[in-house]
């Protein structure tokens, strides 16, 4: 990868996120972008085979560190994961802000606490974001099915104090902003930046089969998110429509369970299990679906989700199923896409089938979903944009024209080699 010279004064950027690059929409779009707007971008990411790479990709210097990212059900596992990342972003954090002259480190969660992995840059006067992909207190109280209280308390406390450590916080959403506001995060610090991908001047051309009836849910395999009620919804549906179904698109902790409920319930003919796709590779392989539907099991994790699998099938023209949750009903009218009740298999099959029965319903519901496009468009949205914009003219104006000295830079690298 290339590091241009003091000289050219990039603004360079570090992104860190515990997640897989190249299939990750969001963390790409943004990365990407920010490319695209004349920033110089490192990557720091989990290793996504057996060997850490250095790459480049769309622009973007995708640096990997040496760990794996945790697909099991320990909390243990999960934690030691998760702390393993941390420490070995934190060492490659400090030796990119020393070496490259990184101004802007922006963390994806989950979790929160790896914004700390840039507390030597921070001191430093290096800028800090803290993305909010998923809010941390819903979704561990999701994944481990946890009523504690005291656990929840706690949690947004660890969420208020990475909040209060960067300097601005991104959500991704409007119902996930105002739940942060009222756990007293300042509102004036939030972006709202709803993450719209731009493959639809890619897009494929649709390529259905009169014959078939498929219905798609890509992303990640978790029964939190609903995919067991899928492959259950799937053996009515296969006695009802002529040539249906399931295509499942992805990887996560529950694989290897929804893989043994398809073949349990001798469904290989009807549910069809792909991995997981790169992100600008979704439009060829959504392209044979005549619907994509979104599953998600209400709590309290997914009543603040606005699914990106929904913007991608709105996106793509795909007549969309999806739950009655609270944040997507924001957004979407019924118009827009077909609801159902969350976690009633009866209700995916009745929605599923009323969509199959209706080919003039799959024509117009995708052109009124397309009104979420024309508001929220990447194109449009300029918060992250601004976002970065005010960051750096913020720094340009708290600078003295001194840079640290290299016996402060030494300092800092012999603190991060400990």
């Amino acid at each position: 990868m290339r590091v241009r010279s003091m000289s050219e004064k990039a603004k360079r950027v570090c992104m860190i996120a515990y997640t897989f690059y190249e299939k990750d929409g969001r963390v790409r779009l943004e990365a990407e972008s920010l490319v695209n707007w004349g920033h110089e971008v490192f990557f720091l990411t989990p290793k996504a085979g057996k060997k850490a790479r250095n790459y480049e990709l769309c622009g973007v210097n995708i640096v990997e560190l040496n760990v794996l990212k945790y697909r099991g059900k320990s909390k243990l596992g999960y934690l030691a994961s998760h702390l393993r990342f941390m420490v070995l972003a934190f060492f490659a954090c400090t030796s990119l802000f020393i070496k490259s002259r990184i101004h802007v480190i922006h963390v994806h969660n989950m979790p929160d606490v790896l914004v700390f992995s840039a507390i030597i840059p921070r001191l430093f006067g290096c800028k800090l974001v803290l993305d909010v992909h998923d809010s941390v207190p819903e979704t561990y109280a999701a994944k481990f099915e946890s009523g504690s209280r005291f656990l929840f308390r706690l949690l947004s406390f660890e969420e208020w104090l990475c909040c209060a450590f960067v300097h601005r916080v991104i959500c991704v959403n409007h119902v996930q902003r105002d739940a942060l506001i009222e756990r007293r995060i300042p509102a004036k610090k939030i972006a709202t930046v709803i993450t719209m991908p731009t493959f639809a001047g890619k897009s494929e051309p649709r390529n259905l089969d009169p014959e078939k009836f498929r219905v798609v849910n890509h992303g990640t395999i978790s029964k939190r998110l609903g995919i067991d009620l899928l492959v259950l919804a799937a053996d009515k549906l296969a006695k009802q429509i002529p040539g249906f179904e399931l295509h499942i698109i992805g990887a996560g902790d529950d694989w290897d369970e929804v893989a043994r409920l398809t073949e349990t319930m001798n469904l290989g003919a009807t549910v069809k299990l792909h991995g997981a796709v790169a992100w600008d590779a979704l439009p060829k392989a959504l392209s044979m679906m005549d619907a994509g539907i979104v599953a998600n099991r209400v709590n309290i994790a997914t009543q603040l989700m606005l699914p990106s699998k929904l913007i991608d099938y709105v996106r793509l023209g795909i007549p969309a199923i999806v739950p009655r949750l609270k944040t997507i009903e924001y957004y979407f009218s019924p118009e827009m896409v077909v609801y159902f009740e969350p976690g009633d298999v009866d209700s995916i099959v009745a929605a599923i089938t009323e969509l199959y029965r209706s080919p003039e319903r799959r024509r117009q519901q995708p052109v009124e979903a397309k009104k979420f496009i024309e508001i929220y468009n990447w194109s449009k949205n300029t918060e992250l944009r601004d976002m970065y914009a005010d960051l750096f003219e913020t720094r340009r104006s708290t600078e003295t024209g001194l840079s640290p000295s290299p016996k402060e830079l030494g300092r800092a690298s012999d603190v991060a080699s400990r």
